[in-house]
């Protein structure tokens, strides 16, 4: 069991929350993870905005004037100042409005036709296999206990969706995230779905989270893994429960990953969120001295 992870403090909290499991009633058992930084790598841009840049370059092959908006041109030529000016709110949603009218099923498509064949930008392998085979391992044992899995994202619903069943085992209504509006309307008589370039509430990051989970699961989480301040309302939910299991992951890896400390898309704290978990009695995970292999096949 768990074979990636070395033994130590971190695996022992781990195994000892598996092994209190059997006195947790079937469906109570609910764990809850984060995606980005949590379930793979983040670093050195989120695979969804790798995914929106190589839509884009798709769109101006079409439509070349598209490359003369300012948001479009920052993002292209990778212009973070430029970003950083616009305001990362504006970059993003005239992102969505590239999807604006598809509707589900295309936009699925993409997805998955993206991760067919896109490469990581820096580590030189398949940013599919760019998910943590600690964690991959942890959902088996955890599944292998009757324990209902869910991911809770700040990413893009549809888009963590597209991809959760073939990369985790977590089938698509096991997915909660940043959500955009649809509208629906006839075309040619037939009922249609339709994407909007709108959000739907707000991004689904730190209480925004809890709130989300209680909406469109109803479940509560007695285990919750993140890795930012954007999870902390989610392990701190499920710490309250008893046995519970609050697992935060450090990045402290430049050799076979990244170093750095984990920042939220739209929440900033005074305290890094390492210390607030060792604080809280969190199981705070070091890539570095936890985790034996990183990725599938290291």
């Amino acid at each position: 069991m768990l074979p990636s992870w070395r033994p130590g403090a971190t695996r022992d909290a781990v195994v000892t929350f598996l092994d209190a499991l059997g006195d947790v009633a079937p469906g109570d058992r609910v764990a809850m993870f984060d995606n980005d930084g949590t379930l793979w790598c983040e670093r050195p841009t989120y695979p969804q905005f790798d995914f929106f840049v190589d839509r884009l370059a798709a769109a101006v092959g079409e439509r070349p004037e598209l490359a003369e908006r300012p948001e479009y041109a920052a993002v292209l030529t990778g212009d973070q100042a430029a970003i950083g000016a616009l305001g990362l709110a504006r970059v993003a949603l005239a992102l969505l409005e590239l999807f604006e009218g598809q509707t589900p099923a295309v936009y699925d498509a993409s997805v998955r036709a993206f991760f067919d064949h896109a490469p990581h930008r820096s580590l030189g392998r398949p940013l599919r296999s760019m998910v943590y085979q600690p964690m991959l391992e942890l959902l088996d044992a955890l599944r292998q206990r009757d324990v209902d899995v869910f991911i809770v994202s700040g990413g893009g619903v549809e888009f963590v969706r597209a991809i959760s069943q073939r990369l985790y085992g977590v089938p698509a209504d096991r997915v909660v995230g940043t959500a955009i509006r649809y509208r629906y309307e006839r075309q040619d008589g037939a009922p249609t779905l339709l994407r909007t370039a709108e959000l739907d509430g707000a991004p689904n990051e730190g209480p925004a989270k809890i709130e989300a989970l209680q909406r469109h699961l109803g479940r509560r989480p007695i285990l919750a893994a993140g890795n930012s301040l954007g999870d902390r309302e989610l392990l701190e939910y499920a710490q309250a429960s008893q046995p519970s299991l609050a697992l935060l992951i450090d990045h402290d890896d430049a050799d076979r990953e990244f170093d750095y400390a984990s920042e939220a898309g739209t929440i900033t704290g005074d305290e890094p969120i390492t210390d607030i978990g060792r604080r809280e009695g969190w199981a705070v995970v070091s890539i570095r001295h936890d985790w034996s292999t990183v990725f599938p096949d290291d």
